[in-house]
């Protein structure tokens, strides 16, 4: 890993951002590493924005990541991504979450959702991945484990294989849970 790290996971309320920045935060305490969190929610938990900001490194005195300095960013929606994208440095990680949630403001006609972004800033982003996690989750047997999908993906393109994800995968799930996000965060580790 290199020496800090900037990761902001950004979603809608009920998708398990929260408990994805959880699993990884542990996990990089687990290694020794100074690890700050902020959760941010939105007007409502179920439904609303929600974004988590983690910097990890030596030393960490803040859990705020500034414009342009996100290492990695990952939409649990996809227009997420295009609330998002400021965050992210030049050279960063964009993970997108091919899955759409309508927001109320599209809902009650005031705004449009804006359906072909990623077209039109797939040449601007130089490390852009897409998939469907909520598609690869419902294949496993529970759409409701996309969030650890999208966990393998982050694990993947940061290349944090040193820590014991299985580890601390079980120690923040409920045991009844672990064996279907096992599968979820291997799959999501192979997009």
């Amino acid at each position: 890993m290199k020496k800090n790290m900037n990761i902001l996971l950004a979603g809608v309320g009920g998708q398990g951002t929260i408990l994805t920045s959880k699993i990884l935060s542990n996990g990089f305490l687990q290694q020794g590493y100074d690890v700050k969190m902020a959760e941010i929610h939105g007007m409502a938990q179920r439904g609303g924005s929600v974004t988590t900001q983690i910097r990890v490194g030596d030393q960490i005195f803040s859990p705020v990541i500034e414009k342009g300095q996100a290492d990695i960013i990952v939409a649990f929606e996809k227009s997420e991504a295009l609330r998002w994208l400021d965050y992210l440095k030049p050279d960063g990680i964009l993970i997108v979450n091919d899955y759409m949630i309508e927001p109320f403001t599209v809902s009650l006609g005031i705004s449009p959702y804006p359906y072909t972004f990623l077209n039109e800033y797939s040449q601007k982003i130089k490390h852009l991945h897409v998939f469907n996690a909520f598609k690869t989750a419902q294949d496993l047997g529970n759409a409701k484990s996309m969030n650890v999908v999208l966990l393998g993906a982050i694990v993947k393109y940061l290349q944090l294989d040193m820590i014991d994800w299985p580890s601390v995968i079980q120690d923040q799930l409920p045991e009844k849970h672990v064996a279907i996000n096992m599968k979820a965060f291997h799959a999501g580790y192979q997009q």
